[in-house]
């Protein structure tokens, strides 16, 4: 070690180094060195980047001739130690720099050098997108006087101390969201300087909860924190709830990295939601540190679901959630949950995808005045367009996966990669003008059923409608078109102004569509067979969740599976809404079969020109890790599920271990020599632990 004159200063900034960088204070600075947390410019190679000092030292282990000096600290927002040490803990935990996860997490004015050009931003004063006063657009005031076991849960959350896990696991349309509620106002009349932050997976789930939350609490500031806000509003909330002057923080996973002094309550609402992990860069899931945050902070976390994912679900069976349980739908009374039964297609295949048995039961949903919801998870009009002459398939040129049918758009468009094209007026390859479409998407399902019910209101909710690339029905309204279609549609079934709706999965979660009586789910078979060994859970999940937007209002009410499969278990499991045998069933032959929660994972991926270098570099990369003494199971590089996306060829290398701290001792030292050997020919690499999809 090398003794330094004066303090050094240990900075993290935004790349993929493992430790903080040490710098020279500058030569003028203040008497006393700045406080922990204080960004900072400084230094890196040829440019000058923004930064957070983290630690200060009297010595370093380079040499005193090679450190550089911070060039400048900034004045103003700060950010605290314990948010520092979240971010650390994410960053260690996913194995990526404590820079990388805390810098891209503040507001864009707060990572960037002073003078440097970024677009235009505005600075982050004024009013956040807030929910305050009264919205004479909004009368969802609650839902009517809680139930006894409502008020227990409330009460269980209220009087917890200090850090502590509850599961709130209520069948849906139970009122968990009630609970939030009464829990958020007891935490905030405990003290004027109480926070809550909750955690929501899907953007267009927040439109119906904030006009809850503006009836019930109007009299605190409250702000959102999501992807489809521009980045103003996202800075303006970021920071009213760093100076605390926001109350309420709802967001959906990013809002987890929020600057939050006051916060006294965590709240995960549908926590089994796949949206709670990251898709890129580290994937962190949201929902596990949403524990953490509440650990570090010592207040309660909640986590609540209807169908919890099987990590959960085991932690509360070994004792280390509190669950909470709600198992009555509504208030006072009423019915049961809506009545499941499948449908065999073997026997009443139907036309253009609707059984007569479907028909049927929404031809008497319609003449009693009600609405009905047809759910297919699968946008566009069909999966793929085909010459009948010669085979010819719409395949996208970038990826192993075929390019959509969108008839509206007149346009074939891949939905991995986003690669898009006209339709073409001629088979490519023979020239036969006759191309057919082959399959179904949620475009071609609402053609059958206008064709079917040609005097009913009929709309489509699905990602492309919610985006306005599409009209589907949507009334046009007034303001920003994209971000405001998926709102006017929703509020438009609220409203009584849609007699069936047909979407994906953005409506079988969260939504309270107190006049739906009839489901009918199609093309549940795709994901029933699919190879991920999550796909029995995932399914169960989603049905159970579809199901759940039918008879919230008390009438009588019936969901339609139709499947090839009617005696598999997991339909029986379902038409008896019991998520808990099915929950033991499946943790028993992840048991048997060592997968998790019984085992921990991590993927290391690699993309390059052609799938060979990706293999090879894994190859290499399985090499590095002999003589590394972790108890732990490395398998062959494979091909990835879609192993080619965006022109790169994909492949992957599973680490197994059956304990989670040899795990991460592995990694640790693994990454050190793969980073060290370098990744000559790869394009890209990145490690997932926990992954989600293998």
């Amino acid at each position: 070690m090398n003794a330094i004159p004066r303090p050094i200063a240990r900075v993290i900034v935004d790349l993929p180094v493992p430790q903080p960088l040490d710098y020279l204070l500058p030569e003028s600075g203040a008497e006393s060195p700045p406080n922990i947390g204080t960004r900072c410019i400084v230094p890196v190679g040829r440019v000058r980047v923004a930064g957070i000092l983290v630690g200060l030292a009297d010595s370093s282990p380079i040499e005193p001739r090679r450190l550089r000096r911070v060039a400048q600290f900034l004045e103003g927002t700060q950010v605290s130690p314990l948010w520092l040490d979240f971010c650390r803990f994410a960053a260690d935990y996913y194995h990526c720099g404590w820079g990388e996860m805390a810098l891209p997490a503040l507001p864009q004015r707060l990572r960037r050098a002073p003078g440097v050009r970024a677009g235009r931003t505005a600075p982050a004063t004024g009013t956040p997108p807030a929910l305050r006063g009264d919205d004479p657009g909004m009368p969802q005031a609650g839902a009517g006087p809680l139930r006894d076991e409502q008020i227990e849960c409330i009460e269980a959350i209220r009087a917890a101390q200090g850090f502590a896990r509850f599961l709130l696991f209520g069948i849906t349309g139970s009122g968990k969201t009630e609970v939030y509620l009464g829990a958020i106002e007891a935490t905030l009349a405990r003290s004027p300087a109480a926070q809550v932050l909750l955690l929501v997976p899907e953007i267009n789930l927040t439109p119906q909860l904030e006009a809850r939350l503006r009836a019930r609490f109007g009299a605190h500031e409250i702000v959102l924190l999501h992807s489809s806000m521009t980045g103003l509003e996202r800075d303006r909330s970021w920071m009213a709830a760093h100076e605390g002057r926001a109350r309420i923080l709802v967001g959906t996973r990013m809002a987890i990295f929020a600057s939050l002094p006051g916060l006294a309550l965590v709240i995960v609402d549908e926590e089994h939601d796949a949206s709670f992990k990251s898709s890129s860069g580290a994937a962190w899931s949201a929902r596990d540190l949403a524990v953490k945050r509440a650990q570090l902070h010592e207040v309660p976390v909640v986590l609540g679901s209807a169908t919890p994912c099987l990590e959960t679900w085991q932690q509360a069976r070994a004792g280390r959630y509190r669950v909470l349980e709600l198992h009555e739908r509504g208030a006072g009374g009423a019915p049961a949950p809506p009545r499941v039964e499948t449908v065999d297609l073997r026997i009443d295949p139907g036309t253009r995808g609707l059984t007569a048995t479907l028909r049927a039961a929404i031809d008497g949903c319609l003449a009693r005045g009600e609405q009905a919801l047809i759910f297919l998870n699968r946008r566009g009009f069909a999966p793929v367009l085909c010459c009948a002459a010669c085979g010819w398939l719409s395949d996208c040129p970038r990826c192993d996966a075929f390019a959509a049918f969108h008839k509206a758009a007149a346009s074939l468009r891949c939905h991995h990669c986003g690669w898009s094209r006209p339709v073409p007026a001629a088979c490519p390859t023979c020239g036969n003008q006759d191309l057919d479409p082959v399959g179904q998407g949620t475009q071609r399902v609402e053609e059958s059923v206008r064709e079917a019910w040609p005097g009913a209101r009929i709309l489509r909710i699905d990602r492309d409608t919610a985006m306005d690339e599409e009209g589907g029905g949507i009334p046009a309204g007034r303001g920003p078109g994209r971000r405001g279609a998926g709102q006017r549609a929703i509020e438009a079934v609220h409203a009584g102004r849609v007699d069936i709706l047909v979407g994906t999965q953005m409506v079988a979660k969260g939504h309270d569509f107190r006049r739906v009586s009839t489901v009918g789910v199609l093309n549940a078979d795709a994901q029933l067979v699919a190879p991920d060994f999550r796909a029995p859970e995932r399914l169960f999940s989603l049905l159970l969740q579809v199901a759940g937007r039918a008879g919230r209002q008390g009438q009588s009410s019936r969901v339609l599976v139709q499947t090839r499969f009617p005696a598999h278990p997991l339909f029986a499991a379902l038409a008896r809404h019991d998520y808990a045998r099915f929950a033991e069933e499946q943790l028993r032959e992840r048991e048997s079969a060592g997968m998790p929660p019984f085992a921990h994972q991590a993927l290391l991926r690699a993309s390059a020109r052609d799938l060979d270098s990706a293999i090879t570099w894994l190859l290499g990369c399985r090499d590095l890790a002999q003589g590394i003494a972790e108890p732990v199971t490395l398998y062959d590089p494979v091909p990835m599920p879609l192993a080619r996306l965006a022109a790169r060829s994909r492949a992957q290398l599973l680490v197994e271990t059956r304990q989670r701290a040899p795990l991460h001792a592995f990694l640790d030292a693994w990454l050190v020599r793969i980073r060290e050997a370098g990744s000559r020919g790869i394009l890209h690499w990145d490690l997932e632990v926990d992954p989600q999809s293998i």
